[in-house]
């Protein structure tokens, strides 16, 4: 059960964090106030806003009033503005009123990455727990007709499935991405789409096995539907052996997005989802090491935690499983 715990705190906290940013996030998660000075900047860096009634603004490491001139150092390169330009000036005239904090960096834009790391995460975690409950509702439908129809419903299905699982599955999605429409609903259904198969031969063995109990057989014998039988006596059987494999796949699930994000082919920039901002640091990795760290130890954590939730579920709800 610590397995169970463990998983349950760190992914609560994750999901919390992440669900919630839209709430929460301390800036527009492609806001760029000022490019030049806000790019690649160290995580706790603190900037400056020097706003301009005409709309620009720029990011100062350091602001100075002289006279009727407010000068501004933006990474070694001065600035003179007249201060009447100025729109947010401090009411002793001395300064600005306002600080742009980047917690955890910047990225090659100027955007904040502890904003888009939130946002991400959201993305993310929609994207896998929606997908996966496609997929479960797909493959567990399929399953239980293939286990409960006749038998030659049950072979068509089944070498359907057969036919589906011999394309590796990063193939197929990567085959399938490369030409769909881009969005992050359609990423849902692409996911979801190609996840079912496992499940619903999962779902087949394990209905197939409880639909020769005499309990089962008792409802039938009493005139119950098939339909009442398999979401009154059937469904709730298996419920540890499904729920088990929805949360693994919860894990392989925002792997995979973060993969086709990765490759420019899942979330569409500008965007975040942890994926597409691991590619965008890449390059940068010896300069700007925050800027792919930070969404990777989100990956990282996050699969771990789904891994140690699926195997606490698996020892707690199921009997048979010998630790």
């Amino acid at each position: 059960m610590s397995d169970l715990r463990l998983g349950l705190t760190i992914f609560g906290v994750i999901a919390l964090i992440g669900l919630s940013a839209p709430l929460w996030a301390p800036y527009d998660a492609n806001e760029q106030v000022d490019p030049l000075g806000g790019r690649l900047r160290p995580p706790l860096t603190s900037l400056d806003v020097v706003r301009l009634h005409d709309g620009r603004s720029y990011l100062a490491d350091e602001v100075v009033v002289d006279g009727d001139e407010i000068i501004i150092d933006r990474r070694g390169r001065i600035d003179r503005i007249e201060l009447k330009r100025v729109a947010n000036l401090s009411s002793d005239g001395t300064g600005v009123t306002e600080r742009h904090r980047f917690l955890l960096g910047s990225d090659l834009l100027g955007r904040d990455v502890l904003s888009r790391w939130a946002i991400g995460a959201h993305i993310s975690l929609l994207i896998g727990i929606l997908s996966v409950a496609l997929a479960m509702t797909v493959g567990v439908l399929v399953g239980a007709m293939a286990a409960l129809g006749p038998r030659w419903v049950d072979g068509l299905l089944m070498r359907g499935v057969d036919g589906l699982l011999a394309f590796p599955t990063i193939f197929l999605l990567l085959a399938i991405a490369a030409v769909a429409p881009r969005g992050t609903w359609v990423l849902i259904l692409l996911l979801g789409g190609t996840g079912w198969m496992g499940v619903s031969r999962l779902a087949r063995a394990e209905i197939s096995s409880l639909a020769q109990r005499d309990f089962v057989l008792a409802a039938r014998g009493l005139g119950a539907t098939e339909t009442r039988i398999l979401f009154r006596h059937i469904l709730p059987n298996v419920f540890t052996p499904l729920l088990v494999a929805a949360t693994f796949r919860i894990g392989s699930t925002i792997l995979a997005e973060a993969a086709l994000s990765y490759l420019q082919l899942g979330v569409e920039a500008p965007d975040p989802s942890w994926g597409n901002m691991i590619s965008a640091g890449r390059d940068v990795l010896s300069d700007a090491w925050w800027i792919a760290s930070f969404p990777s130890l989100g990956l990282i954590f996050t699969v771990a935690s789904v891994t140690f939730v699926a195997d606490g579920f698996r020892d707690a709800l199921d009997p048979r499983h010998v630790s």
